[in-house]
């Protein structure tokens, strides 16, 4: 018995040894990011890039909320580009800019990211993103899916922040 619990044991910690591994070798395909990009880093370039952000995530709040999955985030979005674009771009016509944004879906290589103790590693992501004019300038940036850039206080509902780690392990000993 002392060594069938042994041999269990050790079994456990090799699932979750694995589980740990492949969620890591995947966690970039299970975030949608979304990217502001400014013009330039002219000041005032930059403090339209926060005003633009601001209309899109307040856009984007109601929209994310309804999605359960990263796929059916970004075919939201998808289906949303040219009203991103037209906020964008109300947002800067407002301000006195005449270039404009362009929005869009695409695959793209970014840094390691912390956000609120949320660590994204380096690697190739999905996002969203918003280039304004020339796009030259600094970023502003997100997660779109799991909503890790929509506080609960803007729409006064709580936001529930997922583990896939935790996820796997109460599935693992569910069953």
């Amino acid at each position: 018995m002392k060594k069938f619990c042994i041999v269990f044991g050790l079994i456990v910690i090799l699932i979750l040894t694995a589980a740990v591994t492949a969620q890591a070798k995947t966690a970039e395909t299970e975030y949608l990011r979304m990217h502001v990009r400014a013009n330039s880093d002219s000041l005032q370039d930059q403090q339209v890039k926060y005003e633009v952000k601001d209309e899109i995530v307040d856009f984007l709040i109601p929209l994310a909320a309804e999605c359960g999955s990263k796929e059916e985030a970004m075919r939201a979005l998808k289906g949303a580009l040219g009203d991103i674009e037209k906020l964008a771009n109300e947002v800067l016509a407002e301000n006195g800019f005449s270039y404009t944004a362009h929005a869009e879906l695409r695959r793209e290589e970014f840094p390691a990211r912390v956000y609120e103790g949320v660590t994204l590693e380096a690697g190739i992501y999905d996002a969203l993103i918003v280039e304004l004019g020339e796009a030259d300038g600094q970023n502003w940036w997100c997660v779109v899916y799991p909503p890790l850039c929509f506080s609960g206080e803007a729409t006064g509902e709580n936001i529930r922040y997922r583990s896939r780690l935790l996820d796997i392990i109460r599935d693992f000993f569910a069953n």
